[in-house]
């Protein structure tokens, strides 16, 4: 009879730990949900709903940014965006994601003060965007400029040569695929690079020419891919004004308008790689060994196509 009154009470105290296990799973199973619904809210802005300046972070490698651009267009239509201030460090990038989000800077621009904040370097596609700000400020020891584009592509025939490795081609034309690595460019393909080359670089000359306080003879003068202090910028009108985020809210405050307390709050893009299941699912390769080996890759490496960056 004892026994049986041991174990039934044996029993009773289990039913009650694991109960209190299941219990304590829930809350936890619940707190990590609301951590990250919490996470999510603040990254795309959603659970600020005060009036704000809204800081916008452009780093590292610029290429055609899909979720940047799409938050841009979203700045632009809310109401309780009073301003935004781009935070630049950049050395540049692909020249096609520099004029993607350009243009999306310049539709919010359409709607709301733009002021751009450039920390160590916003070169080249960085400085591109910059200029579709109204306003830009840089450190006194900022790099600005490298104004201009490039293609690099890599020359391996004679170490093919060298492997006994021969690679032929049947082509529709002479330029089709040039310039190719495997072996010498037929006559013409450095012209058309060069053809190529221009009418990109005179857009970009253009575009800073109609963005900033000076025309195009003084743009053409300053496009010589030559890199610039941020007191140099300033002495030569790449930029507006030296100082940091202080200065250049300074100047939103007084553009747009609002009260001096009106705070500064970062606005992230909404990115399915960074998410809790994008981790397993979304992961892109240049995301996961930038983040686990930044020592070891560039996100340089990644870049294709027409360049605007500045090899620091």
């Amino acid at each position: 009879m004892s026994r049986d009154i041991d174990a039934l009470i044996d029993r009773q105290q289990m039913r009650r730990r694991l109960t209190r296990w299941r219990v304590g799973a829930l809350v936890l199973l619940a707190l990590l949900v609301l951590a990250i619904f919490l996470q999510g809210g603040a990254a795309t802005g959603l659970a600020t709903n005060a009036p704000h300046i809204a800081r916008v972070e452009i780093n590292g490698a610029i290429t055609t940014d899909r979720a940047l651009i799409a938050m841009l267009d979203k700045l632009a239509e809310d109401d309780d965006v009073e301003a935004v201030m781009l935070s630049i460090n950049s050395p540049g990038g692909t020249a096609v994601g520099g004029e993607a989000i350009y243009e999306a800077v310049r539709r919010v621009a359409e709607e709301k003060p733009v002021a751009a904040s450039v920390d160590t370097l916003a070169a080249s596609a960085g400085y591109m965007i910059a200029a579709g700000s109204d306003h830009i400020v840089a450190r006194r020891a900022s790099i600005v400029g490298s104004i201009g584009v490039l293609i690099q592509y890599p020359k391996i025939g004679g170490l093919l040569d060298k492997v006994g490795i021969e690679v032929k081609e049947v082509k529709s034309s002479p330029l089709k695929a040039e310039p190719s690595p495997f072996g010498a460019s037929p006559p013409g393909t450095e012209e058309m690079l060069q053809s190529f080359i221009d009418d990109s670089y005179n857009w970009f000359v253009d575009l800073v020419a109609e963005r900033r306080p000076f025309d195009r003879a003084k743009a053409l003068q300053l496009a010589d891919g030559s890199i610039y202090s941020g007191g140099q910028g300033l002495e030569n009108g790449l930029i507006d004004a030296v100082g940091g985020e202080k200065e250049a809210k300074s100047w939103l405050i007084e553009k747009a308008q609002i009260d001096e307390d009106t705070p500064l709050i970062t606005r992230k893009p909404v990115r399915p790689e960074e998410g809790w299941f994008g981790t397993v699912t979304g992961l892109s390769l240049q995301n996961f060994l930038s983040k686990h080996f930044p020592r070891l890759v560039s996100e340089r490496l990644f870049l294709d196509g027409l360049l605007a960056v500045w090899h620091g």
